[in-house]
């Protein structure tokens, strides 16, 4: 009787299976499923798209068929697949072919990768990507000379990794027309030299100047770099991304996803100023499928602490303050073109059941756009909005707890803590730095935290943000113990940051986000357990084996 009891189940479950194809059973691994009830397991069982089985080996492996296809995980850390809550994804694809400064520590080898960048392209085509950090050199902006002097023949333009200031030749300045003459546009800042000429540097804003008169890429270019970013973002482990893009992306997206080529789940965010194409696409479309959403806006309220255009409450320190135009506005600056303009748009939007994700870095801004949030629910009333702030970089005291009171998901890059950590200090005092990546205070007010890259501006790599969310150190190697440690949080958080948490920030936790049966077969086998390895060790870990609805993309050596 005992022996039935034992086997009958098992029978069932076998049963019940068998009227779906049984494809794949992966076993033998460590496997953290997501779901608070069924927390691990050794086994899972694939159909189609779908996971029909999660649990150990041997019930596993009975549900196997002549047809079935046995994966021994050998002991690997399976999780669900990764998802990245904020990228800039076309970008990264054409920054995978463009220079590379985000290293660069020095004006000779700025020039060096710059010189020879230049004679891999075709005469006057524009050089662009760059991601440099002049905190790297001492804090010193570098201006035109700098290219100038090993590429006078083209155009070139080089953003700074924040994506929030740029840097162009004498000959793009030409092209676009800036001289000692050109005004700042609202919500930018051309900066010029004691003679009153443009240095090069752009900030916000007025990189578009610049941006304006750059050719469009072709749609085979697209393609490419869209391939590209494919093919890096599932090396990474990562199965869906929630890309901070533009129209022209999204067109991107609908045409290889009409083609069958889409590799990974995507949840675009278009610029707001297209907010009406956006309303009519899903009043005709719907807000997409399992493949591709497209159910929301971007809209930015600020620019970035280390460009010192974060919109804060109180002045920068004025130790901070660069020589530039910049120490006239030493609160930073709002970039929005007309805020009773994107009021609006928020409005209309919310009526179309859009989602809105609002970049906010500064304390002021993020006060701004929790306001507008709580005025949007108070005139149209309560639903499932999902509103999400981009950053949540900086807090006031009193925006703390909004998150998780009123719903709203803080949606951030816990790299950005090595990066800004070391230099921080020099932009704002020690008190509002107590409230600046705020981890565990947001989990423990109730807020649904979320976790991405901000790729190109950081590394795509999840694990290094999961690695700095739990250990808060910095690149100066000054905070051994964490910046602000007190704000650190346990590495099965951050993982549910990267995981089930970003699904239900994209309204997709019903089939993303957990390894559970029912859900699509999305998840990632990586080399190192990353729940029970010390952070350095784990730090290295690699991807094996990244699947995304049930179909193997194999890494290992």
């Amino acid at each position: 009787m005992g022996i039935m009891k034992t086997i009958l189940p098992l029978l069932l479950l076998i049963y019940s299976c068998s009227v779906q194809n049984i494809d794949k059973v992966y076993y033998n691994g460590i496997i953290w499923t997501g779901e608070p009830e069924n927390p691990s397991a050794t086994a899972l069982v694939v159909g189609g798209e779908e996971i029909l089985f999660v649990g150990e080996d041997s019930e596993a492996l009975a549900m196997a068929t002549v047809n079935t296809e046995k994966i021994d995980l050998r002991g690997h850390f399976v999780t669900p697949g990764l998802i990245d809550n904020h990228v800039h994804f076309m970008s990264g694809g054409f920054q995978l072919s463009s220079v590379n400064l985000r290293d660069v520590n020095n004006k000779a080898e700025f020039q060096e990768r710059i010189a020879a960048h230049a004679v891999t392209l075709p005469a006057g085509v524009w050089m662009q990507g760059g991601d440099w950090d002049h905190e790297l050199w001492g804090g010193s902006y570098p201006d035109k000379s700098w290219i100038d002097d090993v590429a006078p023949d083209r155009p070139v333009f080089l953003g700074r990794l924040d994506g929030h200031m740029a840097l162009a030749n004498s000959k793009a300045l030409d092209l676009a027309g800036i001289t000692a003459s050109t005004t700042d546009p609202v919500g930018g800042i051309v900066i010029k030299d004691g003679n009153g000429n443009p240095t090069g540097i752009l900030k916000d804003e007025a990189m578009g100047l610049v941006n304006r008169i750059i050719p469009d890429p072709t749609i085979d270019e697209l393609d490419q770099a869209f391939d590209a970013a494919m093919d890096y973002t599932l090396s990474l482990g990562i199965t869906q991304i929630h890309d901070m893009g533009s129209w022209q992306s999204l067109e991107t997206y609908k045409r290889n996803h009409k083609n069958g080529r889409l590799k990974l789940r995507i949840k675009i965010f278009p610029w707001y100023t297209n907010w009406k194409n956006i309303i009519a696409n899903v009043r005709n479309n719907g807000p997409g499928d399992e493949w591709l959403r497209w159910d929301g806006i971007k809209g930015m309220m600020d620019g970035s602490l280390g460009s010192r255009t974060a919109w804060m409450h109180e002045p920068y320190l004025a130790d901070a303050l660069s020589p530039e135009k910049e120490a006239l506005a030493t609160v930073g600056i709002i970039t929005l073109h007309d805020t009773t303009d994107f009021k609006h748009i928020l409005r209309e939007t919310d009526k179309a059941n859009i989602q809105h994700a609002v970049h906010a870095i500064g304390d002021r801004a993020n006060d701004w756009i929790l306001d507008e949030f709580a005025l949007i629910r108070e005139e149209h009333g309560q639903k499932d909005r999902r509103c999400r702030i981009e950053h949540s970089q900086h807090l006031s005291k009193s925006a703390v707890p909004r998150f998780g009171a009123e719903n709203i998901i803080p949606s951030m890059q816990p790299y950005h803590i090595y990066d800004d950590g070391s230099w921080a200090h020099k932009r704002i005092d020690h008190d509002r730095l107590t409230r600046t990546y705020v981890f565990k205070t947001l989990i423990k007010s109730g807020a649904n935290l979320t976790f991405g890259s901000d790729w190109t501006v950081a590394p795509l790599n999840p694990v290094t943000g999961i690695y700095a969310a739990v250990t808060r150190r910095t690149r100066d190697g000054k905070n051994p113990n964490g910046w602000y440690p007190s704000e650190k949080i346990s590495v099965e958080d951050a993982l549910r940051s990267y995981t089930i948490n970003n699904a239900y920030a994209a309204f997709w936790e019903n089939k993303t986000g957990s390894i559970t049966v029912g859900k699509y077969a999305d998840f990632t086998v990586h080399s190192v357990n990353i729940l029970t390895a010390a952070p350095d060790e784990f730090l290295n870990s690699t991807v094996l084996r990244t699947v995304v609805a049930g179909k193997d993309y194999i890494f290992e050596k």
